[in-house]
């Protein structure tokens, strides 16, 4: 008897114990939704972000992949225009100058500068916006490079 008088008088002090724990005002229940409903926002705010990046990381590798099928046109034929003024160098019957020769190897250079880079970034994608306006710029003053040494400005 005095057993189940102890356990109905535990139960009771854990009870009332959990009832008055349990009791909050209506200003700390608001209080709690709003912290709970913050959180929940933030959440949401950090799957959108998460789910947009992911997002510009596939949309970053396909135009990565396009740009790099262009790029690599665009060396194979730049590979094709040296080789052409190396053979008209040699075919002309004249000697070439120097000069003229200096810049076909110069233009060579560049272009396998522009091939390792390439193969370089394709190792270690970082910033990909960076490199795209940097190895486009490069490739650009390639092709001035190229159309200024066509150009006859002696006179």
């Amino acid at each position: 008897m005095k057993k189940s008088v102890n356990v109905i008088t535990f139960s009771l002090l854990v009870f009332t114990g959990s009832i008055l724990t349990s009791c909050q005002s209506d200003s700390k229940k608001m209080e709690n939704a709003q912290e709970n409903v913050q959180e929940a926002k933030q959440d949401l705010n950090e799957a959108k972000q998460d789910a947009n990046a992911e997002a510009q990381k596939i949309a970053d590798a396909e135009a990565w992949k396009v740009f790099k099928t262009e790029a690599n046109e665009k060396i194979r034929t730049n590979d094709e225009r040296i080789s052409e003024l190396k053979v008209k160098m040699k075919k002309s019957g004249k000697v070439m100058d120097s000069v003229y020769e200096k810049k076909i190897n110069n233009l060579e250079e560049k272009n396998n500068e522009l091939r390792a880079k390439l193969d370089a970034y394709d190792k270690n994608q970082s910033n990909w916006e960076a490199f795209k306006t940097e190895f486009n710029h490069d490739m650009d003053e390639l092709g001035n490079a190229f159309n200024d040494l066509t150009v006859d400005n002696k006179k």
